[in-house]
């Protein structure tokens, strides 16, 4: 499959999640404030993002090259880069949530702690914090960068932010979601791979789930 082909089926599938999520939250509005002690909530994810993986899988031919799944040029660099991009979005996302409210309009994060259902809060977690990161990295930082490169390397580091903040379907946590775009796809191009970005991902969002929890 030529490169081209591969770019028209990245974009028309990431468009294809970006109406559906912002249908999705015009519909159904805001998740209830239990929904992370739910184990339903954790298959549902699980479904869906095996679903979306086999996808960006398949437009790329399963090459590890397109998906960047390859070593860091230096692992010392990349752990240096993924400091500094995990700083910047907690500095900006500390910045704007107080004037924007993004946290508030996803709506996942519980208000509190609660024992009996830990269980079903630590499945949650696993699918957002570990297995989300790794496919969307796969889908924007990978395949996505990867055949957007061609064009530039700062077309494809705006391009894939932009997107990336888009299939959330969000409004007010769009430029912290951009934002956090930007600083991903920024440190896949300075390591050439995708795995700073995944552990960069991963730690912020499992860390945004504790603190939800114990603050």
């Amino acid at each position: 499959m030529r490169r081209q082909t591969r770019l028209v089926l990245w974009v028309a599938f990431v468009g294809m999640l970006i109406a559906i999520s912002y249908a999705g939250r015009a519909s159904e509005g805001r998740p209830p404030k239990d929904v992370l002690y739910r184990y339903g909530t954790a298959v549902s994810g699980l479904t869906t993002y095996a679903l979306l993986l086999a996808v960006v899988v398949a437009i790329a031919g399963a090459s590890r090259v397109l998906l960047g799944l390859r070593r860091p040029v230096s692992w010392r660099a990349a752990l240096g880069g993924c400091v500094v991009v995990f700083v910047g979005i907690m500095v900006v996302a500390s910045a704007l949530d107080p004037f924007l409210h993004g946290g508030q309009e996803q709506g996942l994060t519980p208000s509190g702690w609660d024992s009996a259902r830990a269980a079903q809060y630590a499945a949650n977690v696993a699918v957002i914090a570990v297995v989300a990161p790794i496919v969307e990295e796969l889908t924007y930082r990978g395949l996505g960068y990867s055949l957007l490169a061609d064009y530039g390397r700062w077309t494809a580091i705006v391009v894939t932010a932009l997107l990336f903040g888009l299939s959330h379907g969000l409004v007010q946590a769009l430029p912290v979601l951009v934002a956090f775009g930007l600083g991903l796809a920024w440190l896949r191009s300075r390591t050439d791979s995708v795995y700073p970005g995944m552990l960069v991902h991963a730690t912020f969002d499992g860390l945004a789930l504790a603190l939800a929890v114990t603050v």
